[in-house]
């Protein structure tokens, strides 16, 4: 089957290595791993990185002369024309980084972690004009566990190419690949967090203060001032051993930093220090951060 592919080298590589005729072939404009690859196997691909606003319509070119039967979109960063999407006769599909409906946006990420889901996963669904909200053609889950928002994205790689790579297999062999729509019910949205979003209240609990810390990590972290000294803070644990007079949001600093919270507190093990010397701004252990902390207090 031919398909017009969008997004980043890996999704293309597989793809033709399943036997799939790739044509044409649109880079998204993120560094990624099988660029230079990929331009020997394909030397008229269309990289967006570097087309601008010539990219429109070398695209519309390239779908009228290519004619290909399906797009495929694999972290693909833009907006898809309608156009685009109606051109091939087998529609279009991509894969999400959640379990659609839930968390559609740019950012499930966060939302999954921050929300305290125990499982997440991919969605491989119909692309429409408006985001993630297409039929659905398969998914495949994960528990989240205590992974951070870059791990957890990095755990999604591999099954978001798996279910994607069966669904176009499957459509190439012209098996029935069942669709159902997505139930507005449960639908949650997944913009990229701001405001509220980036702060913590350590009146919560330690488990919500840690998802929070989890889920914006390991940028850009929990923004935090400790005796006049900014830092980020992007790992901590709970902490079993603390002063009891501290109020929630109260620090102490020993051996390690420690940060009360509305039912017990947490230890930092690693935080970010804008203030630092430059090569010197992270510091990746409990004895780390104390030090490090100690010495900017100190200046």
């Amino acid at each position: 089957m031919k398909i017009a592919y969008f997004g980043l080298p890996l999704g293309a590589l597989l793809l033709a290595q399943d036997g799939q005729e790739l044509g044409p072939v649109v880079l998204a404009p993120v560094e990624a791993p099988g660029r230079r690859r990929l331009r020997v196997a394909y030397p008229r691909l269309l990289d967006a990185s570097t087309l601008g606003e010539e990219l429109e319509s070398r695209v519309d070119q390239a779908l009228a002369a290519e004619r290909p039967e399906l797009l495929v979109s694999w972290f693909w960063t833009r907006k898809l024309p309608r156009r685009w999407l109606e051109q091939p006769p087998r529609g279009a599909i991509g894969v999400h980084p959640s379990l659609l409906p839930r968390h559609r946006g740019p950012n499930p990420y966060f939302w999954s972690i921050d929300a305290g889901d125990a499982l997440t996963g991919v969605t491989v669904h119909r692309l429409e004009e408006e985001y993630d909200t297409g039929k659905l053609l398969g998914s495949k889950s994960i528990a989240l566990g205590e992974r951070d928002a870059w791990q957890l994205a990095r755990a999604l790689d591999r099954p978001s190419l798996e279910v994607l790579r069966s669904t176009v297999m499957r459509l190439a062999r012209g098996e029935p690949v069942p669709e159902h729509e997505q139930d507005p019910g449960l639908v949650t949205w997944a913009p990229e967090p701001s405001g509220d979003a980036l702060r913590v209240d350590f009146g919560w609990t330690t488990e919500r203060v840690l998802r929070r810390i989890r889920a914006l990590s390991p940028t850009p972290g929990v923004a935090l001032e400790v005796e006049g000294v900014e830092l980020f803070v992007t790992r901590a644990e709970p902490q079993t051993e603390f002063l009891a007079a501290l109020m929630p949001g109260e620090a102490h600093i020993s051996t390690e930093l420690s940060l009360r919270t509305g039912d017990g507190a947490v230890r930092v093990t690693r935080a970010f220090f804008p203030e630092a010397p430059e090569g010197e701004e992270e510091a990746t252990t409990a004895g780390g951060v104390a030090r490090l902390l100690k010495e900017l207090v100190q200046t």
